[in-house]
């Protein structure tokens, strides 16, 4: 029981973010169809970006985005799926002194 409540924590962890990266991109959506919508429109002359949903949105859409591409960079680096200029560098050994057989 307690892998089942393991497991649908995880998946919450990824739903969460995916659904705010959802409606981020659904309110910068709406906020430039609304522009476009009143361009065209006969009644106004000059129509009116809404900025601060779009950045709301903006910010919605990259927090999410970002948390589950970190998630799964992260995950993958983890099980050694990534590509060897993404994996950790390992430091070089110290190097062995080299005695040249000259004592003094």
């Amino acid at each position: 029981m307690k892998l089942i409540i393991q497991r649908l924590i995880a998946i919450l962890l990824l739903v969460i973010p995916g659904l705010g990266a959802a409606y981020g991109f659904l309110l910068m959506k709406d906020a430039l169809y609304d522009y476009f919508a009143q361009m065209g429109g006969v009644d106004s002359s000059a129509p009116d970006f809404s900025w601060g949903s779009f950045i709301i949105g903006a910010i919605l859409f990259l927090i999410g985005i970002g948390f589950i591409g970190g998630w799964t960079f992260f995950r993958d680096r983890k099980r050694n799926y990534l590509s060897s200029r993404f994996r950790p560098s390992k430091p070089r050994p110290p190097r062995p002194s080299v005695d040249d057989g000259k004592s003094e």
